[in-house]
């Protein structure tokens, strides 16, 4: 039997793809499995943020389409790069235990405080918000491109600092580029930052995963994911939740901004079992606050 994964091509994509794969053959010598690298649309556009030239789905859809057609079996993506809306045909058979899912800030190589006189840089808006409270004296400005790309343009001189998931970092054994580590309250992390989500067909035996796969990592993905959903949430939006598992409850957080660029931040805690629904409930709870409040 033989399996081929896809994955991006970027030094990151091929690492989270290789911890599927040696899983894959830890589990299952007998299968032969090979890596399928590819360039997806989003690696391309470097020129322009991802709201502006189709949001997540720019980086699963050459993946998705190599699944239908067959030339792979397998696709490994940090979730948290996923669209919320998955195709039934392409389902999401296994999770990653996940990894760190806080951000760092980042300063060039050999510099040890941060040069107020240039910009933070950070493409997203999630973090470019949360940049603004904890720095509000200094500018913060887009940042396209992969990770060595970012680390790059930041020791060239370009920027103060970048904001990256430590996630990466580790993965790529680059921990000590970590100069400050943002707690979830300072930060709110991305919905599903630093799992790796495995997709197939559905005709693929999910069960061959079985020893990778993280159920209690799945309880806080779904949890998230139900989350932004609720609030219509792309990777363009400035929406986040972040979830921890204790004692058979589930605690979740949620970050919030409307059209009018009031922001809330609101946690709440129930059963495990009832993870997906409490995400909704917190999206719908959220929603009606910032409306009391524009209507105050």
């Amino acid at each position: 039997m033989k399996i081929t994964v896809g994955s991006r091509e970027s030094k990151l994509a091929v690492i989270q793809s290789n911890i599927v794969i040696d899983a894959l053959r830890k589990s299952h010598p007998e299968i032969d499995v090979e890596l399928l690298t590819m360039k997806t649309t989003g690696d391309k556009i470097l020129d322009k943020t991802l709201d502006k030239i189709g949001g997540k789905g720019l980086f699963v859809k050459e993946l998705d389409k190599a699944l239908m057609d067959g030339r792979a079996d397998l696709t490994v993506h940090s979730l948290k790069d996923m669209p919320m809306q998955v195709s039934e045909d392409l389902p999401l058979i296994a999770f990653s235990k996940r990894e760190d899912p806080r951000d760092v800030l980042v300063l060039p190589n050999g510099v040890d405080k941060l040069d107020r006189s240039k910009p933070i840089g950070s493409s997203s808006k999630r973090r470019q918000l949360h940049l603004k409270k904890l720095y509000p004296d200094m500018e913060v400005k887009p940042i396209r491109g992969n990770l060595q790309t970012r680390l790059k343009k930041l020791d060239d001189g370009e920027f103060s600092a970048i904001v990256l998931a430590y996630a990466g970092l580790k993965r790529l054994g680059l921990e000590n580029r970590v100069s400050k580590v943002f707690s979830p309250s300072e930060m709110v992390p991305a919905a599903c930052q630093g799992i790796l989500a495995v997709q197939s067909r559905t005709d693929f035996d999910a069960s061959l995963l079985s020893d990778f796969n993280d159920e209690e990592t799945k309880s806080i993905a779904m949890a998230e994911r139900s989350f932004v959903t609720e609030l219509d949430g792309g990777c363009s939006s400035p929406v986040a939740a972040f979830a921890e598992i204790e004692n058979g409850n589930i605690t979740l957080t949620g970050f919030y901004v409307d059209e009018y660029e009031n922001q809330l931040t609101k946690t709440v805690t129930g059963p495990l079992k009832d993870g997906v629904a409490l995400g909704r409930q917190l999206a719908q709870n959220m929603k009606r606050k910032l409306k009391e409040m524009r209507d105050e």
